[in-house]
C-alpha cells in the first residue's frame, strides 16, 4: 500500500534513573530525540504547526524534569522502551483527535541507541478491513436495491 507520510522531530531534555535487578541506578540526563511518522486522514491543506503544538504541549510536562517524579514513571520504570510505549499511546490519541494517524515512533536516548515502534502494518491491516467491509456493505445495498426494483418499489 502506498501513502504519503510526514515526519516530525522533537527533543526532550530530561533526566531519569532506571531500576536494574531491583536497584535504582544513578540519575542521568538525556536529550531524547523523538521522531514520529504520520499520515493525514483527509487531504486538506496541512498545517504542520498543529501537530507540532499537540506533541510539544504534551512533552512539555516532562521537559527539564526528573522523569521518575512525573506520572506514570513514578510507578513505571522509565526505560527507553517504556517511555516510547507510553508516548506512542498518548501521541496516537492526540494525533487521531486532530485527524492524523501515527505510523511509527522512534525515541533515541543517544545518537546510537533508539527504540522504534512501527504501527504501519496495523494501520494497513485496519485500512484493508475497512475497505473490505465497505465493499461488502456496498454489495449488500446493491442487492437490496435490485430486489426493490424487481418488486417495482422505487428507492430514493
Amino acid at each position: 500500500m502506498h501513502y504519503d507520510e510526514y515526519k516530525f522531530k522533537f527533543y526532550l531534555n530530561a533526566s531519569h534513573s532506571i531500576y536494574i535487578n531491583g536497584v535504582l541506578g544513578e540519575e542521568h540526563p538525556h536529550t531524547w530525540e523523538i521522531i514520529i511518522y504520520t499520515i493525514k486522514l483527509e487531504e486538506d491543506f496541512i498545517i504542520f504547526n498543529d501537530v507540532e503544538k499537540y506533541v510539544e504541549d504534551y512533552i512539555k510536562k516532562y521537559q527539564d524534569l526528573y522523569i521518575n517524579e512525573v506520572e506514570p514513571f513514578t510507578t513505571l520504570n522509565p526505560t527507553l522502551e517504556n517511555i516510547c510505549k507510553f508516548f506512542k499511546e498518548k501521541f496516537r490519541v492526540l494525533l487521531l483527535d486532530a485527524g492524523w494517524i501515527l505510523l511509527s515512533i522512534e525515541i533515541s536516548e543517544t545518537p546510537t541507541r533508539s527504540y522504534i515502534i512501527d504501527l504501519s502494518r496495523e494501520f494497513e491491516n485496519n485500512y484493508e478491513i475497512s475497505i473490505n467491509k465497505s465493499k461488502i456493505m456496498e454489495s449488500s445495498l446493491i442487492q437490496k436495491l435490485d430486489k426493490l426494483k424487481k418488486y417495482g418499489i422505487k428507492s430514493e
